[in-house]
């Protein structure tokens, strides 16, 4: 998993209340068995007209918000199953970072296992700015994990909250096998040792 410090980029803003799993990544793209390939049917029944044509009117397609890295939604971002190909499909279109004012909470963790930092504002913080993603062209946020703040160019400073463990995680690109290996040497000398346990357990 990819280290995540701090990210700069445009932000995106998703207007809309409920966003559950399957409007994320439709239940029809779940069939591969990668974890890439899946940003290219993110939010595909918004992005896409029934012909398969690009939706101009949706806000991610938009040319103002191409190449974003920063997400921006609204309450229970996340909901309905617990289908793990939503994170990577957001991860695999480009998104490091969904900022909303509540999240479903296994999508919540499923985020921080692939390497994306979901961050919970007040919802006048979030108010905040979708105001301004709408009032500037190509506006600017920086997420810098190292400090807990979020900034744009023009003195806004936001600090939130992290779980410290998964700050951690986040900061090292460890997801959960990578913290297994961090005990490499101990598995290691368990599974030498682990058949004389074994036989003495047996007696």
């Amino acid at each position: 998993m990819e280290p995540f410090k701090s990210v700069t980029s445009t932000a995106a803003p998703l207007d809309r209340v409920n966003v559950d799993t399957d409007a994320i990544i439709p239940k029809q793209f779940l069939k591969r068995i990668e974890r890439t390939g899946f940003g290219q049917f993110l939010f595909y029944e918004w992005r896409f007209d029934e012909e398969g044509n690009v939706n101009p009117s949706f806000e991610l397609n938009k040319p103002r918000y191409q190449g974003s890295e920063i997400l921006i939604g609204r309450n229970n971002f996340g909901c309905g199953s617990s289908r793990e190909h939503a994170p990577w499909a957001l991860l695999d279109y480009g998104f490091r970072v969904v900022i909303a004012p509540s999240f479903a909470d296994i999508f919540f963790n499923n985020c921080f296992k692939n390497g994306i930092l979901p961050i919970v504002l007040p919802e006048e913080t979030v108010d905040l700015l979708f105001k301004n993603t709408e009032a500037e062209e190509r506006y600017q946020l920086t997420v810098d994990l190292e400090n807990n703040t979020i900034s744009d160019a023009h003195g806004l400073s936001i600090p939130f909250q992290v779980d410290a463990y998964r700050r951690e995680c986040l900061l090292k690109g460890l997801d959960d096998i990578g913290v297994s290996l961090m005990q490499e040497d101990k598995i290691a000398e368990f599974e030498a040792n682990y058949p004389s346990y074994y036989a003495i357990a047996a007696k």
